[in-house]
């Protein structure tokens, strides 16, 4: 599938990249954390209409999205090495038995192929993680993933914050999730009756 560009945006929400008509911007709630999120946002994402990382970032004031993959464009490790750092990923190491809890979460924003690769080349590894529960087989989706523990970017860092800090602070980005999902598929065109 073709990612979108700018030009393709014309008539498009500049916050939440939905058609102008149907912008969520104005419902979009503010869920104040005390974990900071950092979002490595995948190049070929930055300009998806599907993309969630955008929609984490308009809700969450502490929320960073930096770009990775551009060419031309180098990614500065050195943002990685901020103490209390755990990264959401399947496969990531758990932190040490009694570790505090983290001051931020580095979340991979991509498909599951491309944050795979982020994983891999920038070390990753070698950071505590924690791993999320894959998502029901029911759970609405805008993109298939390949991978059972595939999910968006919104729901990883509202899964994340739901064990970190309780599920009132992720309720708010889920049902924000569920209001993109609703949203776009308007725009598409195929929002069942029921919905």
């Amino acid at each position: 599938m073709r990612s979108s560009t700018p030009a393709d945006l014309a008539g498009r929400c500049p916050g939440c990249y939905l058609p102008c008509a149907l912008c969520l911007c104005a419902e979009v709630p503010r869920v104040d954390t005390r974990t900071g999120v950092l979002v490595i946002r995948h190049h070929k994402e930055a300009h998806k209409s599907t993309n969630t990382a955008r929609l984490a970032a308009l809700a969450l004031p502490r929320c960073h999205i930096l770009p990775y993959g551009a060419p031309g464009q180098p990614f500065a490790l050195s943002v990685l090495d901020a103490p209390g750092t755990w990264i959401v990923f399947p496969d990531a190491p758990p932190p040490p038995p009694g570790s505090p809890p983290p001051e931020r979460l580095l979340v991979l924003d991509g498909n599951w192929a491309q944050a795979r690769r982020m994983y891999q080349r920038l070390g990753l590894s070698r950071m505590p993680g924690l791993a999320l529960p894959p998502p029901a087989a029911d759970t609405r989706r805008l993109r298939r993933p390949p991978h059972p523990y595939g999910m968006s970017t919104v729901e990883a860092i509202a899964g994340a914050l739901s064990v970190l800090e309780g599920e009132e602070v992720a309720r708010p980005l889920y049902a924000l999730h569920e209001l993109m999902i609703d949203r776009v598929l308007a725009a598409r065109g195929r929002l069942s009756e029921e919905d």
